[in-house]
């Protein structure tokens, strides 16, 4: 099947995004326990200073066309230009004309027709152009997942330290390698169920990640102080739900991709060549740190009030709403709401 370029790199990017945030409190209790704040912050340090020199590095497209002589026969690498846009709308209409395969972008239930923009735009929106786009519940759910995600993220990283430290009695080093299984099951399943989304659409993995989850986290009440078997058993859900983390961001970056590329080719007028891309990645990124930001302060203060197995079944029934706000709203509309709309 035919993906974009933008698709693919988003999911690539929050993929890495989901893996350093969970490798991070294995890395930085290990670097504690052999050189204490000094390691962790050094690391750190170092990390902020290679990342601004490759930032320095950097060449922007705009900036390198105006050093090279513009071929029309080679495409942009980075960006689609007006050319690949349209020529990438006819390609969709062809097919859907055909059930041979089935298409990523597919939209039966909206018309072309729902993504044109109003000519009278209020100011704001047309200075910050992925504004408008927000009108569609696709849009603001696939926000939505990468929030939950980075809310389940930000409890784990929270929660699962202190937990081990107080049942176990680990160190910081072994508090720091509980985080591994979540890691390793990232790093096996995370590409597998992209192709999963990319091969049966984002309806069907997001609803499926979400409610497999549900019952893994409310497992989580198993997770008791004790010896090797009690500490396997949090090994092993850990595991369990890093399999479902790793499937929660491909739903969210290439169903927002979508909808903001329809808007865009609809709207060529309005967002340009190169369109609202880097505002919908910073949005999402917006999103994102937020989840983190309030996963651990909801995660820290539950477990206090009501204990680590209570903290975690709250968890899982925000999963089970997020399920159904995706069943009803992304991949399209659901019979239900086409039936309401309708009557």
């Amino acid at each position: 099947m035919r993906k974009t370029f933008l698709t693919l790199k988003g999911k690539k990017t929050f993929g890495f995004i989901s893996i350093g945030n969970l490798l991070a409190p294995m890395l930085g209790g290990m670097l504690y326990n052999k050189g204490g704040l000094a390691g962790v912050f050094g690391l750190s340090f170092t990390v902020l200073v290679v990342d601004f020199i490759m930032r320095v590095l950097v060449i922007e497209v705009k900036v390198a066309h105006r050093y090279k002589p513009i071929d029309s026969s080679v495409s942009d690498p980075l960006i689609p230009t007006v050319d690949q846009l349209q020529a990438e709308a006819t390609d969709e209409e062809q097919e859907e004309g055909s059930n041979e395969f089935p298409s990523l972008l597919r939209d039966r239930e909206y018309g072309e027709e729902s993504y044109q923009l109003s000519s009278n735009l209020l100011k704001i929106m047309r200075i910050v152009p992925i504004l408008p786009c927000l009108a569609d519940p696709r849009l603001v759910t696939a926000l939505l997942i990468s929030f939950v995600q980075a809310m389940l993220l930000g409890s784990i990283d929270a929660t699962v330290p202190v937990v081990s430290q107080e049942y176990y009695n680990f160190s910081s080093l072994q508090a720091g390698l509980m985080f591994l299984p979540i890691g390793i099951a990232n790093l096996i399943f995370g590409p597998l169920l992209g192709w999963c989304v990319d091969r049966f659409g984002t309806k069907k993995v997001a609803v499926l990640v979400y409610l497999y989850l549900v019952p893994i986290l409310f497992s989580f009440r198993l997770v008791k102080p004790g010896g090797v078997y009690q500490i396997a058993v949090y090994e092993t859900l850990l595991a369990l739900a890093g399999i479902g983390i790793a499937g929660m961001g491909a739903p969210s970056v290439v169903e927002a991709s979508t909808v903001v590329q329809k808007y865009h080719q609809a709207n060529l007028d309005f967002f340009g060549d190169y369109g609202p891309y880097a505002q919908l990645y910073s949005l999402s990124y917006l999103f994102f740190s937020l989840g983190l930001t309030i996963g651990s302060e909801l995660a820290g203060g539950l477990r206090q009030k009501i204990g680590y197995g209570n903290m975690n079944a709250v968890l899982a029934a925000i999963c089970a709403l997020t399920a159904l706000t995706c069943f009803l709203f992304i991949g399209g509309k659901s019979k239900i709401v086409g039936q309401r709309s309708i009557a």
